[in-house]
């Protein structure tokens, strides 16, 4: 019942948490470190819930003393791969500021500014610090001024990491299984993929252990004689880095799944989301379902909706009650309604679920900060002194969206933790046994309403819960969906934990490709950005041109561009995403839908989808280079490929047709409009007049 979960895998200097599952918030827990690296000076957790930090690479184990009997959690920890680096700005690149004001953040201080600072050398601000090889984007915030923050990127030159994907099946003898490893090099590794070396593990929580696997090389051997229940077994290639572990579960009948492969019905959906109090006017769960036949005539199949609980905001990401739908909304009878309206449409619902904080008004907020005994751990609590503020930044209190904060018995001023400038919405204290207890009853009391959660701020739960999430979502259905927003984007979220991710690198390539900044063949680069990146290859990315936290593409790229961003999200590999809006030609990111807007552009959506739906090489394919010529930098063409289909794409953000000559033989019939193309023949190459998007068939 309580047992920690699965095998896991870290380098030197990164943590791993540990915390029993589905724990009783009074109960005792306690760790024991029974193996360990020998010059290791690591010890085991007091507390039951605790992030360690393996200082060896080797293999650690532990064992979780609980109500329900005792429990192992192994930890394989491979070597560091950090690098030092320093993360600069120069100072003119912010406006007026005093420089002892100046901090810095980013994903390793977890997006909190007034924390680190950075020192001044001449006119650069500069912060050293050891981080893996990759892109990192970091944050310069001129005292409290979160809004006028300066962002840029740093890439930190080495390898990438590796990849790995089991598959099994059973001997034609039919008594054992064979589990079959494929082992591909990160990006400028020195490793070739038959250098990389596996290891194989056996899932503690199951009666097989490693020394009932029969390994040989990148094959395991499973007698299933010895096997009475399903058990995991789990791999990690290894090369200058370690790659995200895949895992698959054995059955006693010689069946083999894939346990981290995303639900059948998500491999080629196209999703749909719904800012819920600016789509219909009023904001109730009955108009939604009175205008599910819109979402039908897109073609949609997957709805995600921003924040339908209790919220004392219109985007209602400040959640004040779990378990019940917000009062101006509806009821849950008539939120259930409306699900099984767009079930009978063939669309699944997605719920945004938001579980890194609570809203500043919840009542277990307002017990912390009074501090009852029993909420007193719920959230983070530091002293004012730590936090980079001043007592003057708490006047006004939360009225004044001030940071959270209260005045202890001990007379100590201490400011609950946050993200950004999030005020609001205070971060609740994964440490706790009751916050986790709470949290996994949310989950609970959701998972058979809905067809999928989308995790807001899933970068600020740790990777443990978020697994113990996806076992219970799976175990009560496994179709069931998790889509993580994570910033940065972080390839171990796919590890028994996520189906689908945030794609950030295309949406801000798609940005900087669409007002001009880059040449539009960057478009092929950032679309295979997850392999370099580490990524395996189950991972599905959400692709999309905009959302609620983002300016329209419209707004700031144009409509020409625009409409070449979109067919490039709905062209591509991945799960593209449709913003509510965009295809009536909507400017404001959260204004009310326009529906006398422009039906034009909708029309244009629809094709889109619909010869995606069509294509099995558009929806399901491989992305392929094609060879062409085109006198614009505004201009990139690609190919999909399917077993039965190849298509060739062109894109164009210009506002100007361009014409484009691929290096193949093309069917003159265009897939988006059905309509036959202006083509002019030559001997080998027809040359395609392309004003946003052509698609064609490849003879």
């Amino acid at each position: 019942m309580h047992h920690p979960g699965p095998p896991r895998f870290c380098a030197v200097g990164e943590t791993v948490e540990l915390a029993p599952r589905a724990p009783d918030p009074d109960a005792d827990y306690e760790w024991t470190l029974v193996e360990k690296p020998a010059e290791s000076e690591l010890s085991a957790p007091e507390a039951a819930v605790a992030e360690i930090e393996p200082d060896l690479p080797g293999s650690y184990r532990f064992e979780l003393e609980s109500p329900a009997g005792t429990h192992e959690q192994r930890v394989r920890v491979f070597p560091d791969v950090r690098r030092e680096t320093s993360f600069d700005l120069d100072r003119t690149e912010l406006p007026d500021h005093d420089p002892d004001e100046v901090s810095i953040m980013g994903p390793f201080n977890e997006h909190r500014f007034a924390r680190e600072w950075p020192t001044l050398e001449g006119d650069t601000y500069r912060y050293e610090i050891e981080v893996q090889p990759g892109t990192h984007r970091y944050g310069y915030v001129p005292g409290e001024d979160f809004e006028n923050a300066v962002w840029t990127n740093v890439e930190i030159p080495g390898p990438g990491r590796p990849r790995v994907r089991l598959e099994g099946k059973i001997e034609e003898s039919d008594e054992a299984v064979t589990v079959t490893a494929e082992a591909t090099p990160g990006t400028d590794s020195e490793y070739a993929a038959a250098d990389l070396e596996v290891e194989f593990y056996a899932d503690d929580r199951d009666p097989l252990s490693d020394d009932d696997l029969e390994i040989d090389g990148r094959e395991v051997r499973i007698d299933l004689a010895d096997l009475e229940e399903a058990t995991r077994v789990h791999a990690v290639a290894v090369g200058e880095r370690h790659s995200v572990a895949d895992v698959v579960v054995v059955h006693p009948d010689g069946r083999v799944d894939r346990a981290n492969d995303p639900p059948e019905w998500a491999e080629d959906a196209v999703v749909y989301e719904i800012f819920v109090r600016s789509f219909t006017d009023p904001a109730s769960f009955e108009a939604l379902e009175r205008r599910v036949p819109y979402l039908e005539s897109l073609g949609i199949d997957c709805l995600w909706l921003t924040p339908v609980l209790e919220s004392p905001t219109e985007h209602g990401y400040h959640t004040t009650d779990y378990f019940d739908t917000a009062a101006d909304l509806g009821t849950r009878e008539e939120f259930a309604s409306f699900v099984d309206r767009c079930h009978e449409a063939g669309i699944r619902v997605v719920f945004d679920l938001v579980i890194n904080h609570t809203a500043r008004e919840h009542a277990a907020f307002d017990m912390s900060a009074a501090q009852v005994p029993e909420y007193d751990d719920w959230y983070v609590w530091e002293p004012l002194e730590d936090v980079g503020i001043g007592a003057a930044d708490l006047e006004g209190g939360r009225d004044a969206d001030s940071p959270p904060s209260r005045v202890t018995t001990e007379e100590r001023i201490e400011v609950a933790d946050y993200y950004f400038n999030w005020h609001g919405i205070p971060n609740v204290n994964y440490d706790s046994l009751a916050v986790r207890s709470f949290f996994r009853a949310v989950v609970e009391e959701w998972v058979d309403v809905v067809d999928g959660f989308r995790c807001d701020v899933a970068w600020g739960v740790p990777h443990g819960f978020w697994k113990e999430v996806a076992d219970l979502a799976r175990d009560h259905n496994d179709e069931f969906l998790l889509l993580d927003e994570t910033i940065p984007r972080e390839p171990g979220y796919a590890e028994g934990e996520f189906d689908v991710h945030y794609d950030t690198t295309l949406y801000y390539a798609l940005r900087e490709i669409g007002n001009g900044q880059r040449a539009a063949d960057d478009l092929l680069e950032a679309a295979r950005a997850p392999e370099r990146e580490g990524f395996p290859d189950w991972s599905l990315q959400m692709r999309y041109v905009e959302n609620h936290d983002e300016t329209r593409y419209l707004t700031d790229c144009g409509e020409a561009a625009q409409r070449a961003a979109v067919a490039a999200v709905l062209t591509l590999p991945g799960m593209p995403m449709i913003y509510y809006g965009q295809e009536r030609g909507a400017t404001e990111y959260r204004q009310r839908m326009p529906w006398e807007g422009d039906s034009r552009a909708t029309t244009y959506h629809r094709r889109l989808v619909a010869a995606r739906r069509d294509s099995e090489a558009l929806s399901r394919g491989t992305l392929a280079d094609l060879e062409y010529e085109a006198d614009s930098e505004r201009v990139v063409a690609f190919t999909r490929e399917a077993d039965a289909e190849r298509v060739a794409v062109a894109l164009n953000f210009g506002s100007d047709p361009v014409e484009v000559t691929p290096d193949v033989l093309v069917d003159s019939v265009d897939l988006v409009t059905g309509d036959e193309l202006a083509v002019e023949d030559g001997t080998e190459s027809p040359t395609l007049e392309v004003e946003d998007v052509v698609v064609v068939r490849l003879e």
